[in-house]
């Protein structure tokens, strides 16, 4: 009976992974994902809804523990002590995915298993968009002195290799400075929610993305878990607090002056979120 059951189990692990995350293959399921690390003493997760994007994060899947950052060329990242735990999720072979990259391609992630394709947009640097269902019809840009012409060029459909290809050339042509333009500001980092931006806009800026967040019984105050890829390309990773051993890895919104991060300082208001 109870080996009839793990069966079962497992069968509709596979099946909610290989839906929500197709990047994974029967080689690589994984059990454990974010919602796995425990939440600290007194502090809850709440109910989200099961279709949302934060329930997404929440489930995204976790490399087993003790694994290393690697590299787009898998090489070991020098500073090994910014990550809690790496996110089972691909980095590429190009320096590409790297901090407000990782954030696109998780929302990017989220919208195409859900087939929203219509609603997969990202604007380039120069203030251009860049939209999935025109590169479904075959369009690509042509980039020259800045100017983005459209052009059906490339094959048409959107399976998953193309959706790959399609976020590559979006990381190609936008970043930071991009993305922060893209987003709506949170003005009371109290009222954040998963799916969340910690971002700074520049060259080079950095953004996190917060994947998880719990709340505290008696106080109200929140926990909240970032995670993010950096430069170079990376493994997405859930960050280390430094700052205050007792509640690693998560973060007390509006402890501090100030967002430290192990290899970020954010203040409160560089909050934004997805429109």
């Amino acid at each position: 009976m109870k080996k009839m059951f793990l069966i079962l189990f497992l069968a509709q692990v596979s099946f909610a992974q290989f839906t929500q995350y197709p990047w994974l293959t029967e080689e690589n399921l994984r059990t454990e994902t974010v919602k796995d690390i425990p939440c600290l003493a007194g502090f809850d997760r709440q109910n989200v809804d099961p279709s949302s994007f934060a329930n997404w994060l929440r489930n995204l899947p976790l490399k087993s523990p003790n694994e290393k950052v690697r590299l787009f060329n898998n090489q070991l990242k020098t500073n090994q002590n910014a990550q809690h735990r790496i996110i089972y999720i691909d980095v590429g072979k190009k320096d590409l995915q790297q901090c407000a990259d990782a954030v696109m391609r998780l929302r990017a992630e989220y919208l195409y298993q859900l087939k929203k394709y219509e609603s997969i947009h990202f604007n380039f640097t120069s203030g251009d968009e860049a939209r999935f269902i025109d590169w479904i019809q075959g369009l690509r840009p042509q980039v020259n002195n800045n100017k983005v012409k459209w052009k059906k060029s490339g094959k048409v459909g959107c399976d998953y290799p193309s959706f790959k290809k399609y976020l590559e050339t979006v990381f190609i042509y936008a970043g930071s400075y991009s993305l922060k333009k893209e987003l709506v500001r949170v003005p009371n980092a109290n009222d954040i929610k998963i799916g969340d931006v910690f971002i700074q806009g520049g060259f080079p800026g950095h953004a996190v993305i917060v994947v998880d967040q719990c709340i505290n019984k008696e106080n109200k105050s929140i926990a909240i878990l970032l995670a993010q890829s950096y430069m170079p390309a990376q493994d997405i990773h859930i960050l280390n607090n430094l700052n205050n051993d007792g509640i690693n890895p998560w973060y007390i919104i509006y402890e501090g002056n100030t967002l430290n991060t192990p290899e970020w300082i954010f203040k409160w208001s560089d909050l934004y979120r997805f429109k």
